[in-house]
């Protein structure tokens, strides 16, 4: 059970308060009973968990100071630095506002319906004094009279809406638990004697809550048990999911008690529907089974470059492809082994992400190293040269996961699971380095494991999925490419044709097809034919392979050659290993087959 303490506010208080809902602001009274001379304080750039520069200084204003009565001169340093011209030892009070128009779980949101935010958004940081207690009161207004509050704050004095104070142990556990606020579905289940709230926001009235209830309570307790065995103790005492359902959307962002997460309405389960899992709600399970995964892996055994975060720029580190890679090859294989999905379910899962890389010509380009070193420019800022140039480190993350379990099973001396724990135990539940995992291999598996990290992590050659695949009882098929995969391509399909991206040494590049062109209309044996999807250009070309398309851009109509390839030849070019050799062809589509059902459950199960 969490330490009492005391319901006075610290020497460090916030007060947050949804005054102004439709113009979406958020006022915030920030109280320092003892500030130093010429006290600086910063707003977050980044939120933990999501690597990208957010600046979220752009949405703070009409920041003012006073002491007592008399007002205080404020210097702002730098895009999200202020220095107050205060005297030290004297009460000091900051009042500013914040413009919450964000929907995502990074950051902060407020309008009539509903309040979110993360620290990280309203609370300025108190340089010097980020180690002491720190106190969140969330108020009411007439305006959300009718609302509730939901977070992982330890409440200190709240009211039963859960409007009152709020206490933290630093500034990193305060801004490491988002708060909910509105009208949302709430429910209540233990996992492991270990007590758990789920709040959904957004629901419709056929929402069934008590599937999502059980279904999340099989998926938390295989993960305890898979990180403690059947009489383990979690580290945590207690768990928050904070759940948002939208029209359209999906994502979850970790932290170390709760978890803020995001899906499309149609994702949730509802009454009277079918017992067996469909494939939204799949999606929506792995989401869950994902973060709460995190709570493990990244938020307390985390890079060695997390041990303490640095609000104010970028935390670089190339081990993302094991921390959200990692968590993304137990994601899905959790819900298995939960009883939620059968294996031809978690086939398809698997065959999913494998297709993701195939169907990336940037795997050939950078190692997963370095894409998780590159998040900061490239992940978070994906654009039409993106295929081409980088690859995700959760899908290749999961991947290299996937091989290395395989290979531990192959060989007979262990598993990853045992690899997983044997790290929990190496780094005390804390900072972790690539050679932490190296030798949690080695002691694991009898053998070093570093010719396969080199070449999985720190290269781009092809992983051995198939062997891998079929010595634990699953073929890996070719299928037929569909025509977007034989030209290289990525589509829109909106009211017209508009091309996307164009990959890497497939059909359409050679063409001289580009990103942001729209394709009108295709010529074949002398005839034109307006096109408006995909699905036209293969109908009017028939069984003829030169066409020439039409496309506009930049206001220009171009006349273009296109050599339309075969049915079962994909659009990508091979690419050639760093040490000159040419890779394995890949299919750019894949199906998993089961071929030995015994070896299948004796690596599933």
């Amino acid at each position: 059970m969490p330490t009492a303490r005391p319901a006075e506010p610290a020497d460090l208080h916030y007060r947050v308060e949804p005054s102004d809902l439709h113009a979406h602001l958020f006022h915030v009274v920030l109280t320092l009973a003892h500030p130093a001379a010429g006290q600086e304080v910063s707003l977050p750039v980044w939120i933990p968990g999501s690597y990208l520069i957010r600046e979220f200084a752009k949405n703070l204003q009409q920041l003012k100071a006073r002491q007592g009565r008399r007002a205080v001169p404020l210097t702002q340093l730098d895009k999200h630095r202020w220095r107050v011209d205060c005297r030290p030892g004297r009460p000091l009070e900051l009042r500013y506002a914040v413009c919450a128009c964000d929907p995502s779980v990074r950051s902060a949101w407020l309008d009539a319906a509903r309040g979110f935010f993360n620290g990280t958004s309203l609370c300025l940081r108190v340089h010097g004094q980020e180690a002491q207690r720190h106190t969140l009161e969330i108020a009411s207004t007439d305006a959300t009279a009718h609302w509730s509050v939901a977070t992982g704050l330890d409440a200190l004095a709240t009211d039963e809406r859960g409007f009152g104070l709020y206490g933290a142990a630093d500034y990193d556990e305060l801004v490491d638990c988002p708060v909910e606020l509105g009208t949302f579905w709430v429910g209540h289940f233990d996992a492991c004697a270990i007590p758990h709230r789920l709040v959904v926001a957004g629901a419709t009235p056929s929402f069934d809550g008590q599937r999502l209830l059980d279904d999340t309570r099989k998926i938390c307790e295989a993960a305890i048990r898979f990180w403690h065995g059947a009489a383990g103790k979690a580290p945590h005492a207690s768990f928050l999911f904070l759940l948002h359902a939208v029209d359209d959307g999906c994502g979850g962002l970790e932290h170390r008690n709760s978890t803020a997460l995001v899906c499309g309405r149609r994702n949730l389960p509802r009454q009277q529907q079918e017992a067996k899992a469909g494939e939204n709600y799949t999606t929506l399970l792995g989401l869950i089974s994902h973060e709460y995964f995190h709570t493990w892996n990244v938020k307390r055994l985390r890079p060695a470059e997390f041990s303490s975060y640095d609000y104010s720029r970028e935390n670089y580190t190339d081990l993302l492809w094991f921390f959200e890679g990692f968590t993304s090859y137990y994601d899905d294989l959790l819900l298995r082994r939960a009883g939620l999905i059968d294996d031809a379910a978690y086939l398809k899962c698997l065959a999913k992400t494998i297709n993701q890389v195939l169907q990336t010509p940037g795997r050939a380009v950078q190692s997963v190293a370095q894409a998780s070193f590159d998040a900061w420019v490239k992940y978070y800022r994906p654009d039409a040269n993106t295929a081409n140039a980088t690859i995700s480190y959760y899908t290749k993350g999961a991947l290299v996961a996937l091989c290395l379990d395989l290979t531990l099973r192959r060989e007979g001396h262990a598993t990853l699971d045992d690899v997983m724990r044997a790290l929990w135990t190496r780094c005390q539940q804390g900072p972790m380095t690539e050679a932490d995992l190296h030798a949690a291999l080695h002691a694991c598996a009898g053998r070093p494991f570093d010719a396969e990290l080199q070449q999985w992590v720190h290269g781009t050659a092809e992983l051995p999925l198939t062997d891998l695949l079929a010595a634990h009882g699953v073929d890996l098929k070719a299928e037929t490419p569909q025509l977007a995969q034989r030209l290289g391509l990525r589509v829109a399909q909106d009211h017209g044709l508009r091309i996307q991206t164009v990959l890497r040494g497939g059909a359409a590049e050679k063409s001289g097809m580009a990103a942001g062109d729209e394709w009108l209309g295709v010529e074949a044996r002398g005839q034109g034919w307006r096109v408006r999807k995909l699905d036209d250009v293969a109908f009017y070309a028939g069984t003829e392979t030169a066409l020439t398309a039409w496309v506009a851009r930049d206001g220009r109509l171009l006349r273009l050659a296109l050599e339309l390839p075969a049915r079962g030849q994909a659009g990508s070019a091979r690419k050639k290993a760093r040490h000159g050799t040419a890779t394995p062809a890949q299919p750019d589509t894949i199906s998993l087959t089961p071929s030995d059902r015994n070896a299948l459950r004796r690596w599933l199960d």
